[in-house]
């Protein structure tokens, strides 16, 4: 794990410790990247409550309650699908907090409109969802990593 990787996991712990909140994940891309990257902390079961890697459609919508009906309008990589499966992981877990990723890390999977690279995230806390699609270049591996890293960035923002 990358030094970059662990710096904000340690920067994302400290805030949630300081502010007493508990973090789910909803992964779908990173394949428990993030909650990897979380747990690698010492300390993190005092703000890191549980991780929900779901990768086909069935267990998002078994898991974390994602609509099959909402999939089906927007594909599993939509900032909608990114949103409900951070609801989700709120619904099913005692945390405060939640972080979702889906994706499509590659070298296949584009789909027109959506091109290797393409990711949706989710951050969600109560009723409040904010979520974000980007496009990461490089391979795999490089896919993945990034979107790791903005995850983590993006709840440092959120916390915040």
């Amino acid at each position: 794990m990358s030094t970059d990787i662990n710096e904000l996991a340690a920067q994302v712990g400290r805030a949630l410790q300081d502010k007493g909140l508990l973090l789910a994940t909803a992964e779908s891309c990173t394949g428990g990247g993030v909650s990897q990257a979380i747990t690698e902390i010492a300390g993190s079961t005092g703000w890191f409550d549980c991780g929900f890697v779901t990768y086909s459609n069935a267990s998002k919508t078994e898991l974390l309650e994602v609509p099959a009906a909402l999939i089906a309008q927007f594909g599993s990589v939509s900032e909608e699908v990114a949103a409900a499966m951070a609801q989700g992981a709120l619904a099913n877990s005692n945390a405060h907090l939640a972080v979702s990723t889906t994706g499509i890390a590659g070298p296949t999977g584009a789909v027109p409109g959506k091109p290797v690279g393409t990711v949706c995230f989710g951050w969600a806390n109560g009723d409040t969802v904010h979520t974000e699609r980007l496009v990461f270049s490089g391979d795999r591996h490089a896919v993945r990593e990034q979107t790791v890293i903005h995850a983590l960035q993006g709840l440092l923002r959120f916390v915040n």
